[in-house]
């Protein structure tokens, strides 16, 4: 059991230093314009990335449910509604649309 716990340790360790050190020195660091707005588009891209897939395999039979939802919430946030009220429009608008889809099939 001591090893186990030891061994936690020693990866939690491991896993933390690699994300510290960026952490410590990106503020001495002077990026140019473009590497800026660069950085600043990691994360959507990211986030893309994790969200798109899950999109387009959320039914096999009725595969653009999933499109429905992710159209409504960009239309949603486009006109600067607030998170919140993205996640709960979207959600009841989907088990609505799910709803009446499986009426008709």
């Amino acid at each position: 059991m001591n090893n186990i716990i030891l061994l936690i340790v020693l990866i939690a360790i491991v896993t933390f230093i690699p994300r510290l050190i960026p952490a410590i020195f990106v503020n001495k660091l002077d990026f140019g314009v473009k590497a800026k707005k660069f950085l600043n588009l990691l994360p959507f891209t990211a986030l893309a990335a994790l969200i798109c897939p899950g999109v387009l395999t959320v039914d096999t039979k009725i595969w653009y449910v999933g499109l429905v939802g992710a159209v409504l919430a960009g239309v949603l946030s486009w006109k600067k509604v607030p998170l919140g009220a993205i996640v709960i429009i979207t959600v009841t608008a989907l088990i609505i649309f799910y709803t009446i889809i499986g009426f008709l099939l």
